[in-house]
């Protein structure tokens, strides 16, 4: 089994870990899910590549600002499941790539990613999780 390169867009499989977990103790989240990698970085050449991502999930959030709904189309191209899917922009997690909690998809002989986002995707993604940050309405679980 081989990780793949962890690039802004690519939709990986993750145990993503929720604040509210997180606040009740948890160490290990409750479901592994898709994943969108926001950032991944090395800050010198010396350091661990540092991955920031972004859940994918069903339910939609209450408040539609914290969210960007994922197209039909993309889903399907994904591989994802028919149900309609939110890349969720207020809670995010960081780790140290690929970590403990990257995850292989069901039913693959190893796979951990589903592929890319397309570009205009990712980029509603990126300007909605900035918009967060400069209203200081976004959470980052760190997991390692």
């Amino acid at each position: 089994m081989s990780f793949p390169v962890p690039r802004p867009g690519l939709v990986i499989r993750y145990s993503f870990l929720w604040s509210h977990e997180r606040a009740k103790g948890a160490e290990e989240a409750s479901k592994d899910r898709p994943c969108a990698i926001v950032v991944a970085v090395r800050k010198t050449e010396q350091d661990d590549l540092r991955v920031i991502v972004a859940p994918i999930t069903h339910q939609s959030p209450p408040d539609p600002k914290a969210s960007v709904e994922i197209p039909a189309h993309v889903c399907r191209a994904l591989g994802l499941d028919g149900e309609q899917q939110w890349l969720r922009t207020e809670e995010l997690n960081s780790f140290a790539w690929p970590g403990f909690d990257l995850r292989p998809i069901p039913g693959t002989q190893g796979r951990y990613d589903y592929g890319m986002l397309p570009q205009e995707l990712f980029e509603k993604l990126k300007q909605a999780i900035l918009a967060r940050d400069t209203a200081q309405r976004r959470k980052i679980t760190p997991r390692d």
